[in-house]
């Protein structure tokens, strides 16, 4: 069993430029695949509302469905480092309720540190989790949770200006406090400039090759998902391996094959079934 990485071991990873590689997970038995590889980090993130529940984006999704997600994950990788996503609207109101809440993600769901979208505007909420004693990863650039306000799922930072507020974002998420921050869609010049400005750990989706661990889905890797961001790079095609076997075993049912002896319990008496049946007339 691998040795679970801590808070303290983030910063330690980044200066011997060790991979804090993260990749999503919201279930038991995909996080006990997990436990077995050297992935060092899950996220169990909102876009379960779209990999997982069917709703068209993340906005739906609720904190007891994160909670309920995130415990199973936990049970399943007991030596991974465990992100719970702040849902929409479970943090944005007050600095109290966003305490609530990520009080609710440690406590209910047993991850090991919360993740919430938003700079500037969201240092104050980052600032007083923290202040409760709770370890946050903010999460910059493309934000999913608001991507409507922000032209909807493109890269961000292409402009001066846009560049401009993402470094000043991660310089308001590293003085509020975050040990780590992730950052989605941007271009590879603008991903460095906030590197140099920030000491923060950051694990890129999307954001050029010099971040200090990466993320994807496994959905997006596998086929799974019907689709590939540009950033994603292609492992296996499971899902037409899926559909496939689901057919194979569909057709063998119907050709009399499955199931055959092998598949059946034998009976340990020599059973009369007429006789038996007669019983109950």
């Amino acid at each position: 069993m691998k040795k679970k990485i801590t808070i303290q071991d983030f910063k330690v990873w980044k200066a011997e430029r060790r991979m804090l590689n993260m990749l999503n997970c919201y279930d038991y038995m995909t996080a006990a695949l997990y436990d077995r590889t050297d992935i060092p980090i899950l996220l169990v993130g909102d876009s379960l509302g779209m990999c997982i529940l069917g709703y068209s984006g993340t906005t739906p999704v609720t904190m007891e469905e994160m909670i309920l997600h995130i415990k199973a994950v936990v049970k399943g990788a007991p030596s991974c480092f465990i992100v719970g996503d702040m849902p929409f609207g479970s943090y944005n109101v007050s600095c109290e309720q966003a305490i609530m809440n990520a009080t609710r993600l440690m406590k209910e769901g047993g991850c090991d540190a919360i993740k919430l979208e938003g700079g500037v505007e969201m240092a104050d909420k980052i600032a007083a989790i923290v202040k409760a004693g709770i370890p946050v990863m903010g999460h910059l650039g493309l934000t999913p949770q608001t991507a409507s306000a922000l032209g909807g799922f493109r890269v961000q930072g292409k402009s001066l200006e846009s560049a401009r507020k993402m470094i000043a974002d991660i310089k308001a998420v590293e003085a509020a406090g975050a040990f780590c921050t992730l950052i989605e869609c941007a271009p590879n010049q603008v991903t460095e400039a906030m590197m140099r400005a920030s000491s923060l750990p950051v694990i890129g989706l999307g954001a050029g090759p010099n971040c200090d661990g990466y993320g994807s889905g496994y959905q997006d890797m596998f086929g799974l998902s019907g689709m590939c961001p540009k950033f994603v790079k292609p492992s296996v095609n499971l899902g037409d391996l899926f559909v496939e076997y689901m057919n194979k075993f569909h057709k063998e049912c119907e050709d009399g094959v499955y199931p055959g002896p092998e598949q059946c319990y034998a009976s340990k008496i020599d059973l009369d079934i007429d006789a038996l049946l007669k019983e109950f007339e």
